[in-house]
């Protein structure tokens, strides 16, 4: 019997002495209710409604046709960066800054995310000790320049991977491993989103392949079928960024790993990110048609507490309402399918 069936018959037994006491004490069933928080096998149940805040957004779908397409992607720019007035910001300035710190060319305690006169000067000593014209801009060129070195060999070439295939990405060890007919194929360095654009945790399918877009995504892109926005793996002209959380939600990996990882995985692979779910500080009531991060994560813990839905894709369809209604019988709460506070609580999703 698996952990999740252990589970639910151990809070079976336990409801069952609860609907006992609630009736002798309270009179009816509904009394269930009541004494489900004083529980101490399920930390979840001991939680009360979240305090009253500004409500999570609902999470808006890509344009109709655009899931997983590149050319719909926002997690990387190739503007020009230069100094101007008012200064130039964003997470591509921040990566400039990082770079121009690791080479010893920016001295300041931590980076930041503003191209001021300090990037200015940086930058230009760094393109005067490369024999670049010391103009000040950062243009595709430059970022080449920085990344020196940084992309490793190509690695020893192995035959193609046998069928089926498999991807799952450890947001956590930033690793992302091919897996051939259920066993570990090849392992790759990723980088992964930053704490305020994090990766998407869940079950997912490569949906699109791209070539050559070059900048920002490298030379390949495999678009993930996310609902909530348009995420890949891609390469990066960024290689020293490889391991750390530095993307827009993106995986970014070496180019001659992403190249060869493209010529194997066909449309249609199975991609898992793991990982720490982050929690949801002021939780919306999730039903039928919602998407989101949210919606991924409520799938997963249903599936953990012994309550199954088809795949944690981030969609709340039928097959996750008929779980919730299923939690919400066992537990004693309106039958409803829709998850309120009081099954993100007992799932201790807050």
């Amino acid at each position: 019997m698996g952990r999740a069936q252990l589970g639910r018959a151990h809070m079976s037994r336990v409801a069952a002495t609860l609907v006992a006491m609630a009736v002798l004490t309270v009179g009816s069933v509904g009394g269930l209710r009541g004494l489900l928080p004083a529980l101490p096998p399920a930390p979840g149940l001991a939680r009360a409604a979240p305090p009253v805040g500004k409500p999570l957004p609902a999470s808006k779908a890509p344009a109709p046709g655009m899931l997983g397409r590149l050319e719909a992607a926002r997690c990387e720019t190739d503007r020009v960066l230069r100094l101007t007035h008012p200064p130039m910001a964003g997470e591509d300035v921040w990566e400039l800054n990082v770079r121009l710190k690791q080479l010893g060319y920016l001295n300041v305690p931590k980076p930041g995310n503003v191209f001021d006169f300090a990037t200015d000067q940086a930058l230009r000593r760094f393109q005067r000790d490369h024999g670049l014209k010391p103009d000040g801009a950062v243009r595709e060129s430059i970022w080449r320049a920085l990344a020196g070195p940084e992309e490793p060999r190509p690695t020893a070439a192995l035959p193609p991977p046998k069928p089926p295939l498999h991807l799952v990405i450890d947001v956590d060890r930033r690793i992302l491993t091919l897996y051939s007919q259920g066993r570990p194929y090849r392992s790759y360095p990723v980088a992964i989103g930053k704490e305020r654009t994090p990766s998407p945790i869940g079950e997912w399918r490569v949906v699109h392949k791209d070539s050559n877009w070059g900048g920002g995504f490298g030379t390949r892109w495999l678009g993930l079928d996310v609902p909530w926005g348009i995420y890949g793996i891609h390469g990066t002209n960024k290689p020293w960024s490889i391991g750390t959380a530095a993307s827009g939600g993106c995986f970014r990996m070496f180019n001659t790993n992403v190249e060869e990882l493209w010529a194997w995985v066909p449309l249609g692979t199975p991609v898992t990110v793991t990982g720490r779910r982050i929690p949801v500080e002021y939780p919306r009531t999730l039903r039928q048609g919602d998407i989101g991060q949210d919606v991924a994560y409520l799938q997963l813990y249903l599936r953990e507490a012994g309550f199954p839905v088809p795949r944690a894709d981030g969609r709340f369809g039928a097959g996750t309402a008929a779980s919730v209604r299923e939690l919400q019988r066992f537990y004693g709460l309106p039958v409803t399918g829709q998850a309120s506070w009081d099954v993100l609580g007992i799932l201790g999703m807050y």
